[in-house]
């Protein structure tokens, strides 16, 4: 059930065939998004990372920076060309505006005023987006709030031209080239002749706005360079999940003894958890005795991110659940790479790295499965 052919390191499918326009036309296309009234939320350069946040130029994005990644490290560093995406994923993920950490569900806040647009969403977070669709969307009982604020969202993806340290997405099939769920799909160009962008359409309203762009047809040298990007980016995957059908190795090893391993180093502090793109779990409190003009009311219900690695998220009647890390952290990886599978029909992991990154212990789940897998 590990897919491990890798995307196309084609550009994606295109509605009128890929177009090239130059680094500094850029804003003609961000500014085509703007005058449909999106909000444009794009990479930008904050506390020492690359974040996500409201933009409103190309001049806003991280021209020149990139980011090194290992197990827990995770440092900026300066590149010696001006690429706007050259750098790999951050500690932000796009759940966090369409699942926010925090939100008031009674009275129910207002949805977003303007739709939202997306700059720079890579082809792992493209996979994790369709799987929080799944989630909240695809089920007998919908999720209004996550609805309100998918619905009518533009997404402008950037193909990954080279990988972080921490990268596998090739192993979960789903990366580095992204292939549906887009509205446009650029591949960032650095060699000659001159910084560059393909470009190509996924959707009718991607077309449109393209139209809007100064552009010129592809030629043979742009599309093999951007193959060649895509390639490169395979081939420079820092870390890569073995090739095993995972929900069964995982099954059939509950009391694998690697539990005890990593429960000695696990902090069981969720930041894995928190940075992962996929995962999905809420508490919902209830505060009473409060009186204001916004709400009209004296009781709020709200909802926050939880964490499998908290001692309430198995709390039932009586007492929690699971009360050691071992048991939590087992729980994570077991639900992320198996019996996902049994809800949804695939992995919750696309492989992007975060949890491998900011995990303060430096726990790597790829290392994981590898240990289970090498002494079943």
């Amino acid at each position: 059930m590990n897919a491990r052919q890798p995307h196309s390191a084609e550009p994606g499918q295109s509605l009128t065939g890929p177009v090239v326009f130059p680094a500094s036309a850029l804003d003609q296309l961000l500014d085509a998004v703007k005058r449909r009234g999106f909000r444009l939320i794009g990479p930008v350069v904050r506390d020492g990372a690359i974040c996500y946040d409201d933009i409103a130029s190309a001049a806003d994005l991280p021209r020149g920076w990139t980011d090194d990644q290992d197990a827990a490290s995770y440092r900026l560093r300066k590149r010696d060309d001006d690429a706007l995406f050259g750098y790999n994923v951050g500690p932000d993920s796009w759940k966090k505006y369409l699942f926010p950490p925090h939100a008031r569900l009674l009275p129910a806040e207002r949805p977003p005023d303007e739709p939202y647009a997306f700059l720079g969403v890579r082809s792992c977070e493209l996979a994790a987006i369709a799987i929080q669709d799944r989630v909240f969307l695809g089920g007998r009982h919908k999720d209004l709030h996550y609805e309100a604020r998918r619905e009518g969202a533009l997404i402008v993806a950037v193909n990954c031209g080279e990988a972080g340290g921490t990268c596998f997405c090739a192993s979960m099939d789903a990366g580095p080239c992204a292939t549906d769920g887009f509205d446009i799909v650029l591949t960032e160009l650095l060699g000659e002749p001159g910084h560059r962008f393909l470009a190509e359409a996924g959707t009718s309203r991607g077309a449109e706005i393209l139209g809007e762009v100064e552009t010129s047809p592809a030629g043979a040298e742009d599309i093999s360079a951007a193959h060649a990007a895509s390639e490169n980016a395979i081939a420079s995957m820092g870390r890569v999940m073995p090739e095993l059908d995972l929900h069964e190795l995982l099954a059939e090893n509950y009391s694998h003894p690697r539990w005890d391993d990593v429960a000695a180093r696990c902090l069981t502090c969720g930041n894995c958890t928190m940075v992962c793109p996929t995962c999905f779990c809420f508490s919902v409190e209830d505060i009473s005795g409060l009186t204001s003009s916004e709400t009209g009311g004296d009781a709020e219900r709200h909802r926050s991110w939880d964490s499998c690695f908290t001692m309430d998220h198995s709390y039932l009647h009586g007492g929690p659940v699971r009360t050691s890390g071992r048991s939590r952290y087992r729980q994570w990886m077991t639900h992320k790479l198996g019996t996902w599978y049994d809800q949804f029909g695939t992995s919750g992991c696309v492989g992007c790295g975060r949890c491998i990154t900011w995990c303060p212990a430096a726990i790597d789940i790829t290392e994981e499965v590898a240990a289970i897998a090498a002494e079943p």
